[in-house]
């Protein structure tokens, strides 16, 4: 290894390492507002490179339609649960307009739109924000049908749900895209030279991007209504419902953002590496790997975790490419120890 081959991996383990620090971050929210482990986080990976990769291509994204199901199902599952409670019931009629407005009305549309632009070459910019606009709709709906009918269920029962979310998104990712993987066009032919070293421009945009990401979050909780009451949820859920905070609107929220996070990492990395229906999993494990670091509770740790991850990964590919998935993995044992003598046993909140 010379020095410019040092920097190369430097340069690579600091841009994988950026994006398993959103991914932790997205993991780290929602485990912390609802207690739910997100198994599914890396679908909404792939299905945010795929829709971008379709779109590219040429073709409409079969996501759109995917979506208003979701919607469908939705908007009958508020319906149904409005009808058991008497005082919602009485306002069914007031609300139903906006619920079909935004879970029927919206997704139909949104669907008619990609159907006429499919073969329109539209700057990328655009075609992320409709890849965008159509994935992160998705992690609402999916909170809505799955999760929030069990929301004070124990976290075994919410990670055997989040098994069985995961399982239909990978099998419904193959009926979408099929088994072939795909990339989308780079964001960037820019090539910077310092000193020896070249420094690739597709990697300035992804940390910059990563960076302007983070900072945007912590000015969200730190400064809005609503980010805090976020807070207030992941710290204590019965206290935050004790002074009126929304555990299901708090959940729904969670969701919206690590389905955005989730979806914008697929669309980062997409220009690196080819992405399938079932690769989203293990980007997001890695991700996960870099959550236990922070004990599922810790942004600044996770975050520091995720660039250790990206580190350890690069230069693991270098020396034992073979072995690249076993080291990263492997890496969590010493910290799931670490932990278990240096933590205390809390019961779990009811």
């Amino acid at each position: 290894m010379d020095a410019s081959i040092f920097a190369v991996l430097i340069q690579d383990g600091i841009t994988t390492g950026a994006i398993y620090a959103l991914l932790s971050l997205a993991l780290v929210l929602v485990f912390s507002v609802t207690r739910v482990i997100f198994l599914p986080q890396g679908e909404f990976v792939a299905f945010g490179a795929l829709t971008l990769a379709a779109m590219q291509n040429g073709q409409a994204p079969r996501t759109a339609l995917l979506l208003v199901a979701l919607g469908v199902a939705t908007l009958a599952a508020e319906v149904l649960g409005s009808l058991r409670v008497a005082e919602r019931r009485v306002r069914l009629p007031r609300r139903l307009p906006a619920l079909a407005g935004k879970y029927l009305v919206f997704p139909v549309a949104l669907y008619w739109l990609t159907l006429q632009l499919a073969l329109q070459d539209l700057p990328m910019l655009l075609q992320i924000a409709l890849a965008l606009a159509i994935v992160v709709p998705m992690g609402p709906m999916i909170y809505r049908i799955a999760y929030q009918p069990l929301a004070h269920a124990s976290i075994l029962v919410l990670l055997i749900v989040s098994l069985g979310v995961h399982l239909a998104m990978v099998g419904l990712g193959l009926l979408m895209f099929g088994p072939e993987g795909s990339n989308t066009k780079p964001f960037t032919d820019l090539q910077l030279t310092f000193g020896q070293s070249m420094v690739s421009g597709q990697s300035l945009i992804v940390i910059a991007t990563v960076l302007t990401l983070i900072a945007a979050i912590w000015c969200y909780f730190e400064r809005t209504l609503s980010g805090k009451a976020l807070r207030a949820t992941a710290v204590n859920r019965l206290g935050a419902r004790l002074v009126g905070v929304g555990i299901n609107q708090a959940g729904k929220l969670s969701f919206t953002m690590a389905a955005g996070i989730g979806a914008l990492c697929g669309i980062l990395i997409a220009p690196f590496t080819i992405v399938n229906y079932e690769s989203g999993f293990l980007i997001a494990l890695k991700g996960f790997v870099a959550a236990i670091f922070g004990g599922l509770a810790s942004y600044p740790i996770a975050a520091a975790g995720a660039l250790s991850v990206g580190l350890v990964e690069s230069f693991s590919s270098f020396w034992a490419s073979s072995f690249k998935e076993l080291i990263v993995f492997t890496v969590i044992i010493p910290v799931l120890l670490w932990r278990s003598l240096t933590s205390h046993h809390v019961d779990e909140e009811a």
